[in-house]
């Protein structure tokens, strides 16, 4: 499955079949095994891992999940689970969860407030990421679960589902997909989605990332994740955690 936002340029055409024409016969591969999209990507030392902590962490902390789940009905109206399409490891779309930290119909505002976007900026003309500071769309339980990284706690579900791992790069909206695939950038879609990855620990050295250092960050993961590699990021997740996020 490929994503296409229309009306498409030439130009976007031209890079998607370059695309296609590069890494197409790995992606084809995936098709080979039910219920897990990243097939060849993920080693199977990787994947029981994935499994057997993501299975501790939702039995340990599923009292902490009823809380928030309590929290977000008292505080507004909508359901308790945010899903939203997003492509993952192989171009490969799948629902990715989370807990609802934004009041409803955020996705429809988002139009109004795109002009606050801070990676909108001179040196980043095309805008492959958008946050924005201080959003009005976040509810007050959102601000907090938001701030802890609480609101990602669904995602655990995700790992045990097959379609993102522990550790790996961030699944894209597929908005923001639509603009990675490219000759530099198309290889971040040969690692796994996941939880937590280079960008996430890499980002405490500096006061701002830009579109391209953390494109640059996933390819570099693509290229050269491995187990080792993975618990390596995973003992740096919770420090990085702790510090101010700015990007």
């Amino acid at each position: 499955m490929d994503v296409f936002q229309m009306p498409i340029s030439s130009t976007d055409l031209r890079e998607k079949l370059f695309f296609w024409s590069k890494y197409g016969k790995k992606i084809k591969h995936v098709k080979t095994i039910p219920h897990v999209n990243f097939t060849r990507i993920i080693s199977p030392i990787k994947r029981l891992f994935d499994i057997l902590v993501a299975t501790l962490m939702i039995t340990l902390l599923s009292p902490l999940m009823l809380m928030i789940v309590l929290a977000i009905k008292i505080d507004s109206k909508g359901a308790v689970i945010y899903k939203s399409a997003r492509i993952g490891a192989g171009y490969k779309r799948f629902q990715f969860l989370k807990f609802r930290s934004m009041y409803q119909n955020a996705d429809e505002k988002l139009k109004q407030l795109i002009h606050l976007n801070q990676y909108d900026t001179e040196s980043n003309a095309e805008r492959c990421f958008i946050k924005i500071k201080n959003d009005p769309r976040v509810t007050r339980v959102g601000w907090f679960i938001r701030k802890t990284s609480l609101d990602e706690l669904p995602q655990l579900f995700n790992v045990l589902r097959g379609e993102m791992s522990l550790v790996g790069n961030r699944p894209l909206p597929e908005y923001e997909a639509e603009l990675m695939v490219r000759d530099g950038w198309a290889m971040r879609f040969m690692a796994p989605a996941g939880l937590t990855g280079l960008w996430q620990i890499t980002k405490r050295a500096k006061k701002d990332m830009s579109t391209e250092e953390r494109v640059e960050l996933d390819v570099t993961y693509a290229k050269n994740h491995s187990f080792w590699y993975d618990i390596k990021i995973m003992l740096k997740t919770v420090p990085a955690m702790i510090q101010e996020e700015n990007v």
